[in-house]
């Protein structure tokens, strides 16, 4: 194609503002499409049954002869999670993924059964891929997690850089962030800048992970019982300080629930984590040693009920259970929407006689894998964006992102604060809004690949909140008359021993039917009679709208 026509360039996001999780981004000219993260978001108690939550990928399968390939940074749930969602929709011909991110990415889909649906390969700080007309550079960030890094887009349109998740963090557990490099693009020049939004509320600098290890090093020295440590199995660099701690303190570490004992053995099989053999035990052995002399390292730092620690907590565990003397640490923030579940479990534990401790300014166990503002200003100053497009956070933190980029001398008319399926249009150098694509939220329940669209996740909240009523009639079709009472099946409406009331509500159900069947009718009338009475009785009772469900069976 003649490089003098012009291609423009639309970026939009089908997850990931607006919110803190599902990150996708995607960058998409008439002939291409390419795609940077494609993430989950963890429910919380607001979504019942549900295990994630990921895009509507309806665009991507209206567009899916322009896939070219999709981009990972790094190797977080929010970041890989949605993979096997997405190559179930849509072919995805390949996907360039940093180290570690790979091995995580290839065991996802293992565990899907899909390891042969797509090609991945490996790049690193050096790499350079062309995919159609967009060229692909990358330079090494820090993060929670080893291996993690931002991409460079250069189109002829101009150039697009994303920072991924990242932070400034000069005693890094691991390679430095890049700064020389990310200095040197500023130089060069770039067009749009989009970058990590999660702390933009905080001041100053966000504490490196070196800080966190003298926490946990005191928590060793001081406790006596077993120490209970749970933190996000992605959070490499968390686990490898723990592990590090409990070898020095001569402990020996079980490790608990399937994603932590998954990342843990990935991670050692590429010298992340390094824990010597002999200091790893199964939980089915703990009972033969002292509690003085073990490390149990678990899932479940949020709360989440099917998690290592709220089995544990709640005695359902069948090797490890709560003993008065245990130390019990969260190693994590909590994710907003995740606190009540956390407090649930915290006095789960206390009650049993166990010591917990959470993230406070008395013990720092826990440091933000995110930008404080002082390395956002950095990273605005080094990048130096003619536009900027702040990303990966809620709407608050997104707005105080761009207001920050605005004191420093990006004009306000160049900061976009988008919502997901908003678009940004780059051609000749220059950014402006543009139209809008079709996005949405896919819930994800078990193994469900296809996900639940919004209406089933309506009813589940209002079988939740408002509970339900079936109700059964038997009619005789030929001579239109009701063959007995309705029989009223009450699940969470009235109070089971309230008979008084289900009897006034099979009444007037009832008297209408009887009614209807007088007119010439049909059963789709019927159905709407039952539930147009039982609705207007039971809030006239309750303030509640409950779910009706009308069964009508007919003698003929």
């Amino acid at each position: 194609m003649d490089k003098n026509i012009s291609l423009p360039v639309s970026i939009y996001a089908l997850g990931g503002l607006g919110e803190v999780g599902k990150n996708m981004y995607c960058f998409e000219n008439e002939e291409q499409i390419v795609i940077i993260d494609c993430g989950v978001k963890f429910p919380g108690v607001e979504f019942p049954g549900i295990d994630y939550i990921v895009p509507d990928f309806t665009h991507l399968k209206n567009n899916k002869n322009k896939i070219r390939a999709l981009i990972i940074t790094h190797g977080h749930e929010d970041h890989i999670g949605g993979i096997p969602f997405l190559i179930q929709n849509v072919n995805i011909p390949v996907i360039y993924a940093p180290k570690l991110a790979c091995a995580l990415i290839k065991s996802r889909l293992e565990e899907y059964r899909m390891s042969d649906r797509v090609k991945i390969v490996e790049y690193n700080s050096d790499t350079k891929v062309k995919i159609g007309d967009f060229d692909i550079s990358f330079f090494r960030v820090t993060h929670s997690i080893p291996d993690s890094f931002g991409v460079v887009i250069d189109t002829r349109e101009g150039r697009i850089v994303s920072t991924g998740d990242f932070k400034v963090d000069l005693t890094p557990i691991g390679p430095d962030i890049e700064l020389q490099k990310i200095a040197e693009l500023g130089k060069e020049g770039v067009d749009l800048l989009l970058s990590d939004s999660t702390n933009a509320e905080q001041e100053g600098y966000t504490p490196s992970e070196k800080n966190v290890n003298d926490s946990i090093n005191e928590i060793f020295n001081n406790a006596m019982g077993r120490i209970i440590v749970s933190t996000f199995s992605s959070n490499i660099s968390r686990i490898q300080q723990i592990c590090e701690s409990a070898v020095k303190h001569k402990r020996y570490i079980t490790i608990v629930g399937k994603s932590m004992e998954k990342a843990v053995d990935i991670s050692r099989s590429f010298g992340y984590i390094h824990i010597p053999d002999s200091s790893i035990i199964p939980a089915s052995d703990i009972k033969k040693y002292k509690a003085g002399e073990l490390l149990i390292l678990c899932t479940g730092s949020q709360g989440e009920p099917n998690a290592a620690l709220s089995r544990i907590a709640g005695g359902d565990h069948k090797d490890i259970h709560i003993m008065p003397g245990d130390t019990v640490v969260f190693s994590s923030s909590a994710i907003p929407g995740n606190g009540i579940m956390i407090a649930h479990i915290v006095n789960l534990l206390t009650r049993c006689g166990a010591e917990c401790i959470t993230n406070s300014i008395l013990a720092d166990i826990h440091s933000s894998g995110h930008p404080s503002r002082q390395e956002l200003r950095l990273v605005l100053k080094l990048f130096n964006p003619k536009y900027f497009m702040p990303m990966h956070g809620e709407y608050r933190m997104l707005r105080l992102h761009a207001e920050l980029a605005n004191t420093l001398g990006i004009p306000q008319e160049n900061c976009f604060v988008l919502d997901n399926g908003d678009t940004l249009v780059l051609a000749k150098h220059k950014v402006k809004l543009g139209y809008q694509v079709e996005h949405g939220v896919s819930y994800i329940d078990g193994k469900d690949i296809n996900g639940l669209a919004e209406t089933v996740m309506e009813d589940r909240r209002i079988l939740h909140e408002d509970g339900m009523l079936i109700i059964a009639l038997a009619i005789d079709s030929r001579s239109n008359t009701l063959l007995d009472n309705p029989i009223i099946y009450n699940r969470g409406v009235v109070q089971k021993h309230n008979e008084k009331a289900l009897l006034e509500c099979q009444t007037l159900v009832t008297s209408a039917i009887k009614e209807k069947l007088g007119t010439k009718t049909n059963f789709s009338e019927l159905k709407q009679v039952v539930k147009d009475v039982a609705s207007k009785f039971v809030y006239a009772r309750t303030k509640r709208y409950p779910m009706i469900i009308p069964i009508i069976m007919s003698k003929n």
